[in-house]
């Protein structure tokens, strides 16, 4: 009996769970590997879920039987669901703060795990047809940039047979049909920071008194954004956004201290190194012009590295789709800022990596907006609360997108 995917996609839609909590979404998982008389491993990296299939058919030559790992994602994000859809996610959850927070698949993980199952699902029907083994990946905690080293570190490339290359995908608003890949950098590298700016509290009247800290945020949120505008080459791409500031209770306490939290995304380890020279003198420049008489704090939450693709075997998968799926089924969507922890495994293991995108728009919705220049008001992107792909064809080109590849490196 095959797996009713638009069912198990709304399923899981409306049972988002957050990174590192993921244990409904890999019970889910585990059940449909059950059903498909997949041997499986549960709670790699916590909660993370692995399995393979080896194929039958008789290896020729004298070369080894290749190993593809595919990877896939499963949490969701501390979002409040906006599509109106009959399916929407009301799930809440406890983030790492103990705060009760909506819960909502804004990312696309839902239909990644989707996509995953319903390729395992033709693979291992059809294990007669190929030889080499496949190794399929649920990953917990992308959102944090910590489920691929969790799992790692958890023995993954060790429990499994080493993969030949990683493969992997991402759904983002492009056209429903469309794959979206590019040879070389597909994806920035990224830090998250904590900066703990530390003055000296104090009653609202007697300002003199105190250090404050609020200002020295607002003066160091100000100066960060010239980093980008001022002093990075134009032509070159670096990010610096401080998406969050914590500081103070009361309107008459001028408090002790207050606290940044910073994204900053680049293209290789050479920017990398220079943003965040100039994002810490920064920082502590204007704790020292603010007459701090203590060293801020400059904490590294994540560290993400670039994602690059393999130049050849994106070759080869660009072939492989477009005779598949027609000419002009695949696009060079140029690098995308958001970053991703899918590399490590390919890092870790010594592997190429191809990691691509596939669209989950409505064609005709995407080329109305496209035409009237209205992409980024009227196309929801990910971490939107009203993304929401199609169901259809978004479902089949992610099984047939991921189902392509893996046979084009199997034997």
């Amino acid at each position: 009996m095959s797996i009713d995917l638009e069912a198990l996609y709304i399923d899981l839609h409306r049972h988002p769970e957050l990174s590192f909590q993921e244990t409904r979404t890999a019970g889910v998982i585990a059940r449909e590997l059950a059903g498909l008389g997949l041997d499986y491993v549960e709670g790699v990296g916590k909660t993370g879920i692995a399995t393979s299939i080896t194929g039958a058919k008789a290896t020729s030559g004298t070369g080894a039987a290749p190993v593809i790992w595919l990877r896939a994602d499963m949490d969701a994000l501390p979002v409040e669901e906006q599509t109106g859809l009959p399916y929407a996610s009301t799930a809440r959850g406890i983030d790492t703060a103990g705060t009760d927070v909506p819960v909502m698949h804004a990312c696309g993980h839902d239909m990644h795990v989707t996509a995953m199952l319903g390729a395992l699902e033709r693979l291992a029907a059809t294990r007669d047809e190929w030889s080499g083994t496949v190794v399929a990946v649920f990953q917990p905690a992308e959102e944090y940039g910590a489920g691929a080293q969790a799992m790692i570190a958890d023995g993954v490339l060790d429990r499994f047979p080493k993969p030949d290359i990683v493969l992997g995908q991402h759904l983002t608003p492009l056209p429903a049909g469309t794959i979206g890949v590019r040879p070389g950098t597909q994806m920035a590298a990224s830090d998250g920071l904590t900066v703990r700016l530390l003055g000296r509290g104090g009653h609202g009247s007697r300002p003199h008194a105190t250090i404050d800290p609020v200002v020295m945020a607002a003066a160091t949120v100000m100066r960060l954004q010239t980093i980008v505008s001022r002093e990075i080459d134009p032509r070159e791409m670096a990010v610096v956004t401080v998406g969050a500031i914590h500081a103070g209770l009361k309107n008459n306490i001028i408090p002790a201290e207050a606290t940044l939290e910073l994204s900053l995304r680049y293209p290789d380890d050479d920017a990398r190194a220079d943003v965040m020279a100039r994002v810490e003198r920064v920082v502590r420049a204007e704790a020292q012009a603010s007459g701090a008489t203590e060293e801020p704090v400059i904490s590294t939450l994540h560290s993400l590295p670039p994602t690059i693709n393999d130049g050849d075997a994106t070759a080869r998968l660009v072939t492989a789709w477009e005779r598949a799926f027609g000419e002009g089924s695949v696009v060079d969507p140029g690098m995308f800022t958001g970053s991703e922890d899918v590399s490590w495994f390919a890092r870790e293991a010594g592997v190429p990596l191809v990691y691509w995108f596939w669209g989950g728009v409505d064609p005709e919705r995407f080329a109305d907006a496209y035409a009237r220049g209205a992409i980024n008001e009227e196309i929801p992107t990910n971490h939107s609360p009203f993304f929401a792909p199609v169901l259809h064809p978004t479902i089949e080109r992610g099984v047939d997108a991921l189902e392509v590849a893996a046979r084009e490196f199997l034997a």
